[in-house]
C-alpha cells in the first residue's frame, strides 16, 4: 500500500479536475497535459481501489467515492495554502501582489481614490485591480480578493461586509424646473430618465415606502451603463438619473443636483452590502490583510 504523502500531488489535481469540470480545463490550469493530468486521476483511484469518476466524452460524473473524496481533497488544497501563506503572513514586510476585482463603478469612484496612499504606505505591495460587472471565481481565476455587492454572499467563502450602497434618484435644479418634480414614482414615466440599459430590467424601476412597492418603466433619450455617465448627463440637465451614493455625493452636497422622491426607497440588484471575498484562509498573507484594512479604514464610516 502506498504512504498517503505520495498521492497528495494526486489528489490536488483530482481537486482542480472536479472543480474545472474537465481534465482539459484543469490541464490549462495547472500547465499540464490533458493526458498528465489523466494519469495523475487514475494513479489516485489505483491507490485507493475506487473509481472516483465516470468519464463520457461530454463531461464527468462523480461516483459517491468521488464525491466523498472530493470533499477531502479540497480540505488537503486549502490546508495547503495556508501553509504557503505563513512566510507572508509571518513577515515583518509585506510584499508581493495583491489582485482583487471589484464592480467597475465601486473601483473607480471608491477604491481607486485610496490606492496613491496605500502604494506610498506600502511600498513593497503591488496592486492590481480586476475592474469588471462579472462574477469572478476566485478558485479558478487566481483572484486574492473578490468585492461583490450582494446581500446573499456565495458559500464557500469568508466574507466580512465593508459597507452598505444605496442607489438614488436625482435630477438637476434646471431640469425639474423646466419639466417639474416627481411626488410619485408613477410620475417618472413622463419623464426622461437616465437609466442603466444593459438589460429590459434595467428600465423597470423599483421603489419601496412603507411595505408597499410600486414598479415603474422609464424611458428616456440617453441611456448608458456607466455611472460617471448618467451622472454627467444629469448635471448637463438630460433627465432623472438612477445613481449609485457614492457617485452623487459630491454633486448632491453642492446642489448640483437634488435628490427625488426622497421618501422612497430605490430597489436595484446594484444597491445592498459591499461585501469583500476571499479563499478561507485562516492565515492572510500580510499584503492582503494590509490592503484590506486600508481600504476598510479608508471607507469610514461605512454608508455610502
Amino acid at each position: 500500500m502506498n504512504h498517503p504523502l505520495e498521492n497528495l500531488a494526486d489528489m490536488a489535481v483530482f481537486a482542480r479536475v472536479v472543480d474545472a469540470g474537465s481534465f482539459s480545463a484543469a490541464a490549462r490550469q495547472l500547465g499540464l497535459t490533458p493526458s498528465a493530468v489523466s494519469r495523475q486521476v487514475a494513479r489516485l483511484e489505483a491507490a485507493l481501489h475506487v473509481r472516483l469518476l465516470e468519464r463520457s466524452t461530454r463531461k464527468l460524473r462523480l461516483t459517491d467515492a468521488g464525491s466523498a473524496a472530493h470533499t477531502r481533497c479540497q480540505t488537503l488544497v486549502v490546508a495547503a495554502r495556508e501553509v504557503m501563506a505563513l512566510t507572508d503572513t509571518q513577515g515583518a514586510t509585506p510584499s508581493g501582489l495583491v489582485r482583487v476585482s471589484m464592480p467597475k463603478a465601486f473601483a473607480r469612484q471608491v477604491v481607486h481614490p485610496l490606492m496613491s496612499a496605500f502604494l506610498a504606505r506600502y511600498p513593497e505591495v503591488d496592486v492590481q485591480l480586476i475592474i469588471t460587472d462579472r462574477t469572478v471565481d476566485v478558485f479558478e481565476e487566481a483572484i486574492d480578493l473578490a468585492i461583490r455587492i450582494t446581500d446573499a454572499p456565495p458559500p464557500g467563502l469568508a466574507g466580512r461586509p465593508l459597507m452598505s450602497v444605496a442607489h438614488l434618484i436625482c435630477a438637476s435644479p434646471r431640469y425639474l424646473a423646466e419639466r417639474g418634480t416627481p411626488t410619485h414614482p408613477r410620475d417618472l414615466a413622463a419623464h426622461s430618465c437616465l437609466y442603466l440599459g444593459e438589460d429590459e430590467r434595467d428600465r423597470h424601476w423599483r421603489f419601496r415606502k412603507d411595505g408597499d412597492e410600486v414598479t415603474v418603466r422609464v424611458s428616456g433619450r440617453y441611456v448608458a451603463n456607466h455611472s460617471e455617465v448618467r451622472l454627467d448627463g444629469a448635471l448637463n440637465h438630460l433627465g432623472i438619473a438612477s445613481l449609485p451614493e457614492f457617485t452623487a455625493r459630491q454633486s448632491l452636497a453642492r446642489g448640483d443636483l437634488v435628490r427625488v422622491l426622497v421618501d422612497w426607497t430605490h430597489l436595484t440588484d446594484y444597491a445592498g452590502t459591499v461585501w469583500l471575498l476571499y479563499p478561507p484562509n485562516r492565515h492572510l498573507p500580510a499584503k492582503l490583510r494590509v490592503w484590506i484594512d486600508f481600504v476598510v479604514a479608508g471607507l469610514q464610516p461605512g454608508v455610502v
